[in-house]
């Protein structure tokens, strides 16, 4: 076993956990489908990435073309199952597979039945205050400056736009 070279200067204890914003990724997609009425009682809908932007102090890059997608549950429930998987580009050319798996759900009864409509149907955006959208991804790349996403805890705090997402990502130290 190697020592791992140190990437972030603070640390988490079982006491006082801590998180580091690590950068921000700007999905774009067009394309939706949906399919309703499972006899599960779920719906599943698509979307896939046209184009995505990566900024931040520890990530830049962008998202690769037509690589991958949202294939999102909507459980009976009313919370929406977030899985997708994409890959990113960083700045200095490593390919990385993103695979992020995370919920929606609305803080009211009838948010996610406009965030459907939003999504699907071309409604009114639903303020972001209203609903609740976190993720967990995971990575994999080859070994060099960025496999430190293999070995850390990521989390995400998502916002939905008129045309894609905006989601911050946070290490957990």
């Amino acid at each position: 076993m190697s020592d791992f070279p140190r990437v972030f200067a603070d640390v988490s204890t079982a006491a006082d956990a801590r998180l580091e914003y690590v950068f921000q990724i700007r999905l774009w997609f067009s394309r939706v489908q949906n399919i309703e009425n499972m006899p599960s009682g779920a719906g599943r809908g698509a979307v896939y990435v046209d184009r995505g932007a990566i900024e931040g102090p520890r990530l830049s890059g962008s998202v690769e073309p037509a690589s991958g997608g949202d294939w999102a549950l909507f459980r009976p429930d009313g919370v929406l199952g977030i899985d997708a998987r994409y890959m990113l580009r960083a700045s200095d050319g490593t390919l990385i597979l993103m695979r992020n798996r995370g919920y929606m759900w609305g803080r009211r009864a009838d948010v996610m039945q406009r965030i459907r409509a939003w999504i699907f149907q071309g409604g009114p955006p639903v303020p972001h205050a209203e609903y609740y959208l976190r993720t967990f991804p995971v990575f994999e790349v080859e070994s060099g400056p960025h496999d430190w996403l293999m070995r850390h805890v990521v989390v995400g705090v998502g916002e939905r736009k008129d045309d894609g997402n905006l989601i911050r990502y946070y290490a957990l130290l």
